[in-house]
């Protein structure tokens, strides 16, 4: 279920610092069992951190939506429910050593963190 974003709060919340903009995403996905990724018709978007493949990910469609511009022009705002995210997605990337940009911003990285981090944080929100 997608909430309403007002273009008030998608500027203030993108402004805010990388580990506020983590806290936003842990909440809202736990709030409203959704994590939001860009899709193009070759596939999932993959970012690249320090030389790790990186699964960039937001809490809405709208912040996603700022990033698909330039080499993801042709990327849409997808939506992964939170069961098949916990269950399969994060454990398949543990598996493969893909790591989680959580949140970037369009001038800022966001948070790097690995699949198991973030099922706990899940976990723990929930």
């Amino acid at each position: 279920m997608t909430y309403t974003l007002s273009p008030e709060e998608l500027r203030s919340v993108e402004k805010l610092p990388a580990e506020q903009r983590y806290q936003y995403l842990i909440s809202q996905v736990a709030k409203y069992g959704q994590v939001w990724s860009l899709y193009s018709p070759s596939g999932w978007a993959v970012v690249s951190s320090e030389g790790d493949e990186c699964f960039p990910i937001w809490p809405h469609p709208d912040f996603a939506a700022l990033w698909a511009t330039g080499d993801w022009s042709d990327c849409t705002p997808k939506s992964i429910d939170l069961k098949t995210w916990t269950s399969r997605w994060l454990p398949g990337m543990e598996e493969d050593g893909t790591l989680l940009a959580v949140f970037p911003s369009s001038d800022e990285e966001g948070v790097v963190i690995s699949p198991a981090e973030m099922a706990a944080e899940l976990r723990d929100a929930g």
